[in-house]
């Protein structure tokens, strides 16, 4: 039953990574942009959560500013930031998110201090055992929000109009304008929808982890990355198994008695796989013509 355990717990933290790894995904997918900007959208939903929750909102209405905020702030970010460098070189782009995301940081340390905030996520509290195993509400609660996320995305992808624009923008964005799909459109839906995702991994992640700081974002992002790069960079599958299988990694090795090198073994577990295929587990090779 520890075994059992074990695992349910490497899925909860799986969901988490693997909802914040769906947003840089589809973001690389579509403009082969490293939004690294990202882990931060979740510390600024952290904060909106605090300050909602201390105005007495309901849960409910709290949830949803998180998940409004996140969004508005990365659609923001694409405006001002981002989309002005649409022709630049990647490595100004990619300097840019970077620079974004030391901006936020600061702006945070500068308005909230640098000291831990206790942040309460409104849940059921409660388990039930099965089988043997106990399974906390709100363990539950995670793994169903992440999997019904993921589900939704994966039907606004396949089945929209808007999501087929997201896939023909993928496949060749010089072809998809000429055929009258709105790129810009496309791109800020795309950061939308990925903002949306982390403000409900944000929810998930302050249940788990109850504190934010300036510098939340930073790691949780990185480790998203990671997962996202794991998995195959640009794939939304891949984008999922990379953040489940990061989640059941940290575990294991948590549960060794190892905890303090979690981090270490993630970076070394991504080492190996791009040593063996440096386009992730699930990444497909992109063959250029010239």
């Amino acid at each position: 039953m520890l075994i059992l355990d074990q695992l349910i717990n490497a899925l909860q933290l799986g969901s988490i990574y693997a909802l914040v790894a769906l947003g840089y995904s589809m973001v690389y997918g579509i403009i082969k942009l490293l939004n690294f900007a990202h882990g931060d959208v979740i510390m600024v939903g952290g904060y909106i959560a605090i300050f909602s929750l201390a105005a007495g909102h309901h849960p409910a209405l709290a949830f949803f500013l998180i998940v409004f905020g996140c969004t508005l702030l990365a659609v923001v970010m694409e405006k001002l930031a981002y989309t002005p460098l649409r022709t630049a070189p990647r490595i100004s782009v990619l300097i840019t998110a970077i620079g974004i995301s030391i901006l936020l940081q600061n702006l945070a340390q500068f308005f909230f201090e640098a000291r831990p905030l206790p942040l309460h996520i409104p849940l059921p509290t409660g388990s039930i055992n099965i089988a043997g195993t106990t399974l906390a509400y709100t363990m539950i609660i995670t793994i169903m929000a992440s999997v019904l996320s993921m589900l939704a995305l994966n039907f606004v992808v396949s089945r929209t109009r808007l999501g087929k624009a997201m896939r023909a923008v993928s496949e060749d964005g010089e072809a998809a304008q000429l055929m009258g799909i709105n790129v810009n459109n496309v791109v800020t839906f795309t950061f939308a929808v990925g903002a949306a995702l982390a403000g409900i991994g944000a929810i998930l992640y302050f249940v788990r982890f109850p504190v934010v700081t300036p510098t939340v974002g930073a790691m949780l992002g990185l480790k998203a990355f990671i997962a996202a790069v794991l998995g195959g960079i640009g794939s939304i599958p891949g984008a999922m198994f990379g953040g489940f299988a990061i989640g059941i990694l940290e575990v294991l090795v948590t549960a060794a008695g190892f905890s303090r090198w979690t981090d270490g073994a993630v970076f070394l577990v991504l080492i190996i796989v791009l040593l063996v295929r440096p386009t992730g587990l699930m990444g497909r090779k992109i063959v250029e013509k010239v």
